[in-house]
């Protein structure tokens, strides 16, 4: 199953679910995928300056990381084909129109969108929104 790539049917269909669980980046300079594997990360991407970590806020606090910024994952939940052309644009409009950053991360069957933890539920609303055509 490859996904949708109609932008429409994407956003129509996205219904946003809101994770209840805060979560905190996180970069590693000497860390490998190996040493944070204990940590449950949800993300991880390696660049060139370190390793970046998307964590739980309770496996942070471990590391003693749990003071950076928490951000709360909102998944949408339709199928969305890693080929599909606007949704991420589509999704960061409506949220920069409510001065809402979003730190957006595509998986291979659903986006998720990272929102600063206390516009967790502004940010619901504004997709949610957009996705009843509001």
């Amino acid at each position: 199953m490859s996904g949708e790539t109609d932008l429409k049917t994407l956003i129509s269909q996205m219904r946003p679910m809101l994770d209840p669980e805060p979560y905190v980046f996180c970069t590693f300079a000497s860390k490998g995928l190996q040493d944070l594997a204990d940590y449950q990360p949800i993300g991880l991407f390696a660049e060139t300056e370190g390793l970046t970590a998307i964590l739980p806020v309770e496996r942070a606090r471990e590391l003693g990381l749990a003071e950076a910024e928490w951000f709360r994952r909102i998944t949408l939940t339709v199928h969305s084909s890693l080929e599909a052309v606007g949704l991420t644009a589509a999704i960061s409009t409506a949220l920069a129109a409510k001065g809402i950053s979003a730190n957006v991360v595509a998986a291979y069957f659903h986006d998720h969108v990272f929102v600063p933890e206390e516009r967790a539920e502004d940010a619901l609303t504004a997709l949610r929104d957009l996705a009843n055509g509001k």
